[in-house]
């Protein structure tokens, strides 16, 4: 069912910065914030997409990358749901320092992990900690729609305390039959018993959980070793692997796309310099030729907004008006940009004289 359509000037872009509306708590060290736009726009998003955000912590503007955990069935506001791993330096700045009322500059929404892409009857989201989401943005748009899903919605945390949204996914269960959670811990919380899934997740408990799992579209995400035993539970069982999808804000395992401008068998040499000249701010960088984009950039005192530095998110997205580079990404630039010249100047690398819009 596609979304209810809006005048073009009724929604936000991400020229106008994010003002925090709710601070919400869900498990240890993780927190839902709330945003709404000044203007009152509304926020047109696919399930499963992510915004990147330009937090402003001492020493500089930070950007990360979060996905978002609410529903564009609900456009008036976007949530994203972030948790403090140990030693995060922009999460730990949103729990300490984010309270209602603060603007921040924000960039997107982007990203195709999203069930809309791939229709089908019947779907399982396989997820781990806070890999849980893009699925809690798609279930509740197909809660939000008035029909019955069919999904197995399988999440593992370390502890029952520590499910994100285990509320709220238990209320929408109650309510729509086609919604089948499974909760798969660890260990249980002391002092309280747990009567369901302990352990590690593998290819039995998928068995028991999703008998029905090669009838399934899967999506899948959550730490990168978690991702990998999921994937490979999957094909040792026989899954068709054309119907697995899976998100991470983790350096994949797997090989990366290239580009090199259709011109695959060109590489950047150590021993040979590029020239990359900044057409906006007319700066000039002389680097060797295994220098990235964004390197160069800075090293002449410039800032391209970037994320997750290894060719995911797409924040360090820029236009290059001449000449050629060998580009390594993963996904965070479509087809479509790159005919239209753009490059990901964190895994772009120039060859000889090239000119970028910066």
């Amino acid at each position: 069912m596609a979304k209810p359509a809006l005048p073009k000037s009724a929604y936000w872009s991400d020229d106008e910065m994010l003002e925090c509306v709710a601070v919400l708590p869900e498990v240890a060290n993780t927190v839902t914030f709330t945003f709404r736009a000044p203007s009152g726009a509304f926020f047109d998003f696919d399930t499963g997409q992510f915004l990147t955000l330009e937090l402003p912590v001492p020493g500089g503007p930070l950007y990360r990358t979060y996905t978002i955990s609410s529903s564009p069935s609900r456009p008036r506001s976007i949530s994203v749901t972030v948790k403090a791993q140990a030693g995060s330096i922009g999460t730990r700045w949103m729990l300490d320092h984010l309270t209602p009322g603060t603007r921040i500059r924000a960039m997107g929404p982007a990203g195709g992990f999203t069930y809309l892409n791939h229709p089908a009857e019947k779907y399982l989201f396989i997820s781990a900690g806070s890999g849980i989401t893009p699925m809690m943005s798609m279930t509740t748009f197909m809660y939000d729609l008035g029909t019955e899903p069919d999904i197995v919605f399988i999440n593992c945390a370390k502890r029952p305390s520590e499910i994100i949204f285990r509320a709220r996914l238990e209320q929408m269960a109650t309510r729509a039959r086609g919604i089948d959670l499974k909760w798969v811990v660890e260990e249980p919380d002391p002092l309280s018993p747990w009567t369901g899934y302990q352990g590690q997740f593998n290819q039995l408990m998928l068995g028991i959980m999703a008998p029905d799992y090669l009838e399934r579209e899967v999506f899948c995400c959550g730490p990168e070793p978690f991702m990998v035993a999921v994937r490979e539970a999957l094909q040792g069982l026989g899954f068709d692997m054309e119907h697995y999808h899976q998100e991470s804000f983790t350096a994949p395992a797997a090989e990366a796309e290239t580009e090199g401008d259709e011109l695959e068998d060109v590489y950047p040499e150590a021993d040979a310099q590029a020239e990359i000249t900044f057409a906006l701010s007319g700066k000039t960088a002389r680097v060797p030729e295994t220098e990235t984009i964004l390197a160069a950039t800075r090293g002449v005192g410039l800032n391209i907004p970037s994320g997750c530095t290894f060719g995911v998110c797409g924040t360090c997205k820029v236009r290059k008006t001449a000449g050629e580079v060998h580009m390594v990404h993963n996904g965070g630039i479509s087809e479509e940009d790159i005919e239209e010249g753009y490059i990901l100047a964190c895994c772009s690398h120039p060859i000889g004289a090239v000119t970028i819009d910066v």
